[in-house]
């Protein structure tokens, strides 16, 4: 699927005051000692016609000079150097007290919107045989996928919830990236003035469509606003260090430009908000904060100035919790999370085969012996429920017993319960064992 921004064919096309587009030319000869027009098409990100037609204004005005022409090393025309006046200087330096933001050319307000209409994560269909490719390499309940596939064709939100170790947050993960398509995150956008920097490669996967049709290379070098990033659909997961502070612009007072929130970052992919109830402020702060949002589908951010400005509200919202919904939520807003998925504890029968397959995994077989005993000593012995998360852990555990054992990897009674007894803890009064009992 194809969302390619359009490039401005002119400077009047940039959607905001141009005198933006000068002092990014101007900042790039001061700061970066950028000559032609060639680098500064290549830092701003805007095509050479139009920084052609910035360059001449500023020539107009008497804040830049042309060096002459640098020589093109593949023998054709070669480029025009400039650089600035000492009227240009002041005009940079006037530029850099309002903000110390270089680099790719801002994309206006109205455009990211319509770009982010454009590319909904709503638009793009999950079939039946990518949920099974998906999950492919884990023990999931039918019925549970055949849920799960509609509320990821929403795009809207799912509430994830039931026993901690059932994988929880694996399902979480494993839904964000069933997205294919590709879209396009832009690297900073301008509001009334304003600089918000959007694109962050610490979570946006910057990628170039991998080799389109031979007719359409041209056109895309030609007509893709290069201010766009191409992007796998983002995928953003927090836990207990959410706080309210991360859900909102923030503005550094130093370069005197703003860095957008986590939830913006992930529009059009996916949000998690994992362990929700354990963050550092309560469910109800976070709650109110989304409840328009998720309603609505639009959000609304403030500025330092006070102004505030609304965006379009497309992202996969994942609440995952171990915590009962009804503590954490009000009916109120139960009812605006349109999908809500409980993860029991496995059955007997996924039980093994979740110990089977992690069994194999490590290069281990599975007994009946072995998992008989295994079973027991979780219900019987210890008297808790069967979980997804413990044959892994067991299996780690026996992987480390051997090793310090120096002995070669196996599965035995003895080297089972020294994982076994690393599953609980004892209560604090020692009145006994409430983990595993050792074989007799």
């Amino acid at each position: 699927m194809y969302f390619e921004p359009k490039a401005p064919k002119n400077l009047s096309e940039v959607g905001y005051d141009p005198s933006l587009v000068l002092q990014l030319i101007g900042k790039g000869m001061y700061l970066e000692n950028l000559e032609t027009a060639l680098q500064f098409s290549k830092e701003i990100k805007l095509p050479t016609n139009v920084i052609d037609e910035a360059l001449q204004i500023l020539t107009n005005r008497k804040q830049i000079e042309s060096l002459g022409m640098v020589a093109n090393t593949t023998g054709g025309i070669g480029s025009l150097r400039y650089k600035l006046t000492t009227t240009g200087k002041n005009f940079v330096q006037d530029a850099l007290n309002q903000n110390q933001y270089f680099g790719p050319a801002p994309v206006p307000l109205e455009k990211y919107c319509d770009q982010v209409i454009a590319q909904s994560i709503g638009g793009e269909r999950v079939s039946p045989e990518n949920i099974e490719e998906a999950f492919s390499d884990i023990v999931v309940p039918a019925d549970f996928t055949r849920r799960l596939g509609p509320a990821v064709n929403s795009g809207m939100s799912i509430l994830i919830y039931g026993p901690a170790g059932n994988g929880k947050t694996t399902v979480a993960e494993k839904v964000a990236h069933i997205f294919e398509s590709a879209i396009y995150i832009p690297h900073a956008i301008e509001v009334n003035g304003s600089i918000i920097k959007v694109f962050d490669s610490s979570v946006h996967i910057n990628l170039e469509i991998e080799k389109p049709p031979v007719e359409r290379r041209s056109l895309i070098r030609a007509l893709v606003d290069k201010r766009f990033v191409p992007c796998k659909r983002p995928v953003i997961i927090t836990g207990g260090e959410l706080n309210m502070e991360m859900l909102d612009l923030k503005f550094n007072e130093v370069s005197k430009y703003y860095e957008a929130p986590l939830h913006i970052k992930a529009l059009n992919g996916t949000f998690i908000i994992d362990d929700f109830g354990r963050q550092q402020v309560s469910p109800e702060q976070i709650l109110n904060r989304w409840i328009v949002p998720l309603q609505s589908r639009i959000d609304f951010l403030k500025l330092h100035s006070g102004k505030t400005f609304e965006l379009p509200f497309d992202e996969l919202v994942i609440f995952s919790t171990n915590l009962s919904p009804n503590d954490l939520m009000d009916p109120a807003f139960l009812r605006r999370i349109p999908y809500k998925l409980e993860t029991k504890d496995p059955s007997i029968e996924a039980f093994k085969a979740i110990y089977n397959a992690v069994a194999r995994k490590a290069g281990l077989e599975l007994t009946d012996e072995i998992f008989d005993y295994t079973v027991n000593e979780i219900t019987q012995e210890a008297g808790k429920s069967l979980a997804a998360y413990q044959p892994k852990f067991i299996i780690d555990q026996v992987k480390a017993a051997c090793k310090y054992q120096g002995i070669e990897l196996t599965f035995t009674k003895e080297v089972v319960a020294e994982g076994l007894a690393n599953l609980y803890v004892q209560d604090s009064d020692f009145k006994g064992q409430v983990g595993m009992s050792a074989p007799t």
